[in-house]
């Protein structure tokens, strides 16, 4: 499980290291895709291949839809590897996408990393906390 929030500043090759607590997690790999608001997610390859069977898996969407989900998700996507160091470096698409230059937050979504630029990272957080007690109250009404 990933949760906390890491603030890093990229090095002059662009790398930055991953908590040191999450790495041994991440020894297969992460794979790095956009994300649905102005970040990057970063998935373990074993929950990265577990979304691709939920997403091509059965589902009850038009081809036409699949095919633009799986150009949506897997055309975006990044296998990248920890050095030995600990440190990743971003493809420099997804680190354009996200707006991530000089340094990035990484934080902690449950079964994946979301990567952030850290101005983007604030704002974010000022509506997710907002929303995030209306959400949990309108779950505890039902």
């Amino acid at each position: 499980m990933f949760f906390g929030e890491f603030e890093y500043r990229l090095d002059e090759k662009g790398r930055f290291p991953i908590p040191p607590r999450f790495r041994t997690l991440l020894k297969d790999g992460l794979v790095f895709t956009r994300g649905v608001e102005h970040c990057i997610t970063a998935y373990p390859l074993a929950e990265w291949k577990k979304l691709a069977q939920e997403v091509t898996g059965g589902s009850a969407i038009s081809r036409q839809k699949q095919r633009r989900l799986n150009r949506a998700l897997f055309a975006s996507a990044f296998l990248v590897h920890l050095d030995g160091q600990g440190r990743i470096t971003l493809p420099p698409k997804l680190k354009e996408v996200a707006g991530i230059s000089e340094e990035v937050i990484i934080a902690g979504a449950n079964n994946y990393l979301e990567l952030w630029n850290p101005q983007e990272w604030q704002d974010e957080q000022s509506i997710a906390q907002e929303q995030a007690w209306q959400i949990i109250e309108s779950m505890e009404n039902e």
